[in-house]
């Protein structure tokens, strides 16, 4: 199965930031997973609209935005004109979020849905007619560095089981190391938000991992 790796910017060194989007690149990383973090959704700051104009620049690959803050609506138009490809939202966060959806996909735009590890399938179900991804938490969102919650992959699978109906693609985002992008995939995952687990601050290059977590030269 076809798998989608998705650097998490918030792990690279901000220091050489230039440089790490162009490794990333080469490498062959599909998408570039950037998180926007209010302090108030979840208690921490992350990326900014500076950190996301420079990346979107930088490359001409995917780029995601992953929505952890209060009433997304407000915010959606603003990165859509920035460039994102795909937006990602907490759905509980929202006031109507089947507008949000409805509005990032009349702009052109792919539009997700972020589950955290305590939102159940059943309060978001009617939603998913509208998402061209979901994304599964399997960590608490806001802090890069936690450890996997093994109760999600129930989730996970039910959702793998729901996605030719519903007609979305998985993602997964939260302490993914290099054996889970393997069970994963095989439970139907096709996307992989990649932090500190898999990706930065290894031994090897970007561009051995990435061909490695890919199963290329196989």
């Amino acid at each position: 199965m076809e798998k989608l790796i998705c650097p998490s910017m918030m792990c690279a060194d901000f220091g050489s930031l230039k440089d790490e989007v162009t490794k990333l690149d080469q490498a062959g990383a599909d998408v570039f997973h950037i998180d926007i973090m209010d302090g108030v959704y979840v208690p921490n700051y992350g990326m900014g609209l500076q950190d996301f104009e420079f990346i979107r620049k930088a490359t001409k690959k995917l780029v995601d935005v992953h929505l952890m803050v209060k009433n997304p609506a407000d915010y959606v138009e603003k990165f859509i004109d920035m460039g994102a490809d795909i937006i990602y939202f907490h759905p509980e966060t929202d006031q109507h979020p089947a507008r949000t959806l409805d509005k990032i996909r009349a702009k052109g735009k792919k539009a997700g849905i972020a589950i955290n590890p305590g939102t159940s399938i059943e309060t978001i179900q009617e939603l998913l007619y509208l998402a061209d991804y979901v994304l599964v938490m399997t960590v608490n969102p806001g802090f890069a560095g936690q450890k996997y919650l093994d109760y999600v992959d129930h989730k996970i699978k039910k959702l793998s089981s729901m996605k030719n109906e519903y007609d979305f693609e998985l993602v997964v985002d939260g302490a993914i190391s290099n054996e889970r992008v393997e069970t994963l995939s095989a439970l139907g995952v096709k996307g992989f938000v990649l932090g500190t687990s898999a990706l930065f601050g290894k031994d090897e290059s970007y561009q051995e991992i990435i061909k490695s977590l890919k199963g290329e030269g196989k």
